[in-house]
């Protein structure tokens, strides 16, 4: 193992991201691993690039990246004013799955959240994540909300 890294991703780190993103049953359904990318991918990396309140994190080791999520800073009137940090996509590389390297990225993500100024760090994981739903309980998260969405 090299050493581990955790930065912000550069567009040529999209085909790994995709290809940990569809790497599941769910991610099957959804996502184009497909060569070349979708435009739609590279849109998608833009439009979060360009926003300050965006980061959207790899792991590496050495030259292979082998994890990423997204954090999303959300301003809110609620709870006096409280900035929140909005993680998505948590994702490590299948064959390196086991080896702590989740635990290694959501807690550098909290710690960039408390560092950024959130006072409250929330996710949400798909209903028949669970594992997931262990993982998330393991850090202290509670299922406190009923998550809804719509497709459009």
């Amino acid at each position: 193992m090299n050493e581990i890294i955790i930065r912000r991703a550069e567009e040529a780190d999209l085909p790994a991201i995709v290809a940990m993103l569809a790497d599941d049953p769910l991610g099957r359904g959804r996502e184009d691993t497909s060569e070349p990318l979708a435009k739609a991918y590279r849109d998608a990396f833009a439009t979060v690039g360009a926003d300050p309140n965006q980061f959207l994190a790899v792991m590496t080791d050495g030259d292979r990246v082998i994890g990423t999520l997204q954090i999303t800073y959300l301003a809110g009137l609620s709870l006096q004013g409280a900035l929140r940090g909005q993680i998505e996509a948590v994702r490590i590389a299948d064959d390196r799955r086991g080896e702590r390297l989740g635990q290694c990225l959501l807690e550098w993500a909290i710690e960039e959240c408390r560092r950024h100024g959130c006072r409250i760090v929330q996710l949400t994981t798909n209903k028949s994540r669970l594992d997931a739903h262990r993982f998330y309980d393991r850090f202290g998260f509670k299922a406190s909300h009923i998550g809804y969405k719509l497709e459009l």
